[in-house]
């Protein structure tokens, strides 16, 4: 890991620049220090300006190589900062770009500015610091770091809790993961009561949220990491909520995810305020280009499987396949839907025979088993429902196979949750006769 400091050669500049090379320090690597001179100060003021720069440059590069004990690497460059940083990232595959917040009497805070325009630039992890000192103090070993995860069910948020990752190795971390949301949503995407107003939580929602947030921390649970979990209901910009979270728990770092939005969508970017309005230093986390990455370094973890069943072959089949997915100490979860209509004796019966599908090997085998019946009409929204409010890593579903206009008159169950849900899914077909 490789980072860059980009510096206007001012006192706010002067604390990024110490965060940078205690950072490059900690990671053993050297820190680039960069300027960027407008190309039309260079046109006016010709190689007076360039060689007044770069003689700073130099002498801010030795102040920070006697601090950080690394070698500083200065770089001069001319051109608009945002495109000519962005070049040298590439050039030289650097992977984290460091600079100092705008001042806070910056009219529309920063809004536009350089550091603006180099977050929707810039193609790695871009750290904006306020208030340096306890990032300063966690390079030096002498404090755990406590961070705020922005999270939510999207890339950008895998992104950003990947970095965290990354901060983690190099030293103690208090992490709290944070996630708002809106409370009417979430109910029906878990299949709940639906909420009076937008602070109406009930115990089921947050119970389902904080278990779905827990389970996406969990990669960065280690002896020196805690990790814990904070929800708040939200109503307007998100980026308002989250950074109120952050300032109640006190945190030092608010690590968010982003997409380059664009115009008008930047309205709604939670990465683009937090940078603004975020009284921490904040790291915004852009989504890395697919064509240029290769495998994810950490493969996906398949604890938990949902297998669906309607009592036919199919369906029966499913579960024994969810069986020999689930890895031993995993869970099965083995669910089957009646008609909205269903009486309790019909429920009861359908619970029998889901126990007379588990395996016979499973009743003291090496798997947790769970068994559902629910009811509803529109079959394909209670399974996709209950995936989410179980949480699960994959579903294994069953398929009758038919294709042309057996498919267009009776539909597929398996192919509306396989549309709606956003969880990975296995379809079982029956051999050929």
């Amino acid at each position: 890991m490789t980072i860059a400091c980009a510096t206007l050669l001012s006192e706010t500049s002067r604390g990024a620049g110490e965060v940078a090379v205690l950072l490059a320090r900690r990671m053993g690597v050297p820190l680039c220090l960069v300027h960027v001179l407008p190309a039309n100060a260079v046109r006016t003021l010709g190689q007076p300006i360039w060689e007044a720069t770069q003689a700073a440059l130099l002498e801010e590069g030795r102040r920070l190589e006697a601090m950080g004990g690394v070698a500083v690497d200065r770089v001069l460059l001319t051109g608009e900062p945002e495109r000519a940083l962005a070049e040298l990232v590439a050039k030289r595959g650097l992977q984290w770009v460091v600079a100092a917040a705008p001042r806070k009497d910056t009219p529309f805070l920063g809004l536009g500015g350089t550091v603006d325009r180099m977050a929707q630039a810039l193609s790695v992890p871009f750290l904006v610091v306020r208030e340096g000192a306890a990032l300063e103090a966690w390079a030096r070993g002498e404090r755990p770091l406590r961070v705020m995860l922005g999270m939510d069910r999207s890339r950008p948020s895998e992104v950003a809790r990947d970095q965290v990752k990354a901060l983690a190795r190099l030293g103690p971390l208090d992490v709290v993961g944070g996630r708002v949301f809106w409370a009417s949503e979430e109910a029906a995407r878990l299949g709940l009561v639906h909420p009076h107003s937008y602070k109406d939580v009930s115990d089921e929602l947050r119970e389902a949220l904080t278990r779905e947030v827990s389970t996406w921390l969990e990669p960065l649970r280690t002896e020196d990491v805690t990790v814990r979990v904070r929800l708040e209901p939200g109503l307007g910009r998100i980026a308002d909520h989250l950074v109120a979270m952050a300032s109640d728990e006190q945190v030092d770092l608010l690590v968010v995810g982003t997409h380059h939005r664009k115009a008008l969508a930047r309205l709604w970017s939670v990465s683009h305020h937090a940078r603004r309005l975020a009284p921490m230093s904040v790291a915004s986390v852009p989504v890395p280009d697919t064509s240029e990455q290769g495998l994810e370094e950490e493969l996906p973890r398949v604890r938990t499987v949902l297998a669906t069943t309607d009592f036919l072959a199919a369906g029966d089949r499913a579960i024994a396949y969810a069986f020999a997915l689930t890895p031993p100490g995993g869970t099965v979860h083995l669910l089957h839907v009646e008609p909205a209509r269903a009486t309790p004796e019909q429920l009861q019966e359908a619970r029998r025979q889901l126990e007379l599908r588990v395996p016979r090997s499973e009743h003291e085998g090496d798997h947790q088993v769970e068994l559902s019946v629910l009811t509803g009409d529109d079959v394909a929204s209670v399974i996709t429902q209950a995936a989410e409010r179980y949480g699960v890593d994959l579903l294994c579903l069953g398929t009758h196979g038919r294709s042309g206009v057996g498919r267009v008159v009776l539909g597929s169950v398996a192919q509306q949750v396989m549309a709606r849900s956003d969880r990975p899914a296995v379809t079982v077909r029956m051999p050929r006769a």
